[in-house]
């Protein structure tokens, strides 16, 4: 896909910085939508239908956090990129963030060019895996008590379908794709979110917490030092 074939949205209470990035991202040839606040943008993601949702944490009406996790409740947006953009960098925040389904996190103050090369890397890593999952075959992956159909971005759990954001989906797949071997950190980051990708230390942690809690503890084991296998004999 051309530059010209994405559409962005971009969320933030400052008319200034909405006015900076989203002249220097059309200029890549992207299609940008604007939006001030959470609800607004909620609104327009419905009528515009955007690639990629790029939100600001602290804003009036509807914080980005929330924005986001009302965005995944919708089965529209469910899978659509979506990355925070704030000058907040607390674990806390980052926690709270991914916890709501956001796929990346990028900290504030950022060049153009080097947002505009995280929009291209997020887009191409997300067309990619779209491109492949058109190309396997319809069938489901059975390991024990998880099915897994990457066509259709589901999982089951003992017949009972579970919700996974994006990240967590691929994470599952990567781990699920060889049982009993050890990812290390760096084959995960590189896997799941791609080499030209920078993503907090702890977002790994976090998506492995989030996994846990929706397919049960024993099914994903830490490797201290080195990172995570899925067991499907326990």
């Amino acid at each position: 896909m051309e530059n010209s074939d994405y559409k962005i949205l971009l969320v933030d209470d400052e008319p200034d910085i909405l006015e900076f990035l989203s002249y220097n991202i059309r200029k890549e040839g992207f299609q940008v939508e604007t939006a001030s606040n959470g609800i607004e943008s909620i609104e327009i993601a419905k009528k515009f239908r955007p690639h990629l949702i790029i939100l600001d944490v602290m804003m009036p009406e509807m914080d980005g956090i929330e924005t986001c996790d009302k965005l995944r409740e919708m089965p529209d947006f469910s899978d659509v990129l979506i990355t925070f953009l704030t000058a907040r960098s607390e674990d806390y925040s980052q926690i709270a963030g991914f916890d709501a389904g956001a796929d990346d996190y990028i900290s504030k103050p950022i060049k153009p060019k080097v947002l505009i090369s995280r929009i291209k890397a997020m887009l191409k890593r997300s067309n990619r895996s779209n491109a492949t999952a058109q190309n396997e075959e319809n069938t489901i992956k059975q390991i024990g008590p998880i099915a897994i159909d990457k066509e259709r971005y589901l999982v089951l759990k003992d017949n009972e379908e579970l919700s996974l954001p994006r990240k967590e989906f691929e994470l599952l797949c990567l781990l699920s794709s060889r049982p009993q071997r050890v990812f290390t950190r760096e084959e995960i980051y590189n896997g799941v979110w791609g080499e030209n990708i920078i993503v907090g230390d702890r977002t790994i942690d976090v998506h492995i917490r989030k996994l846990r809690e929706k397919l049960g503890d024993n099914l994903i084991k830490t490797v201290k030092g080195v990172g995570y296998k899925f067991v499907d004999n326990e």
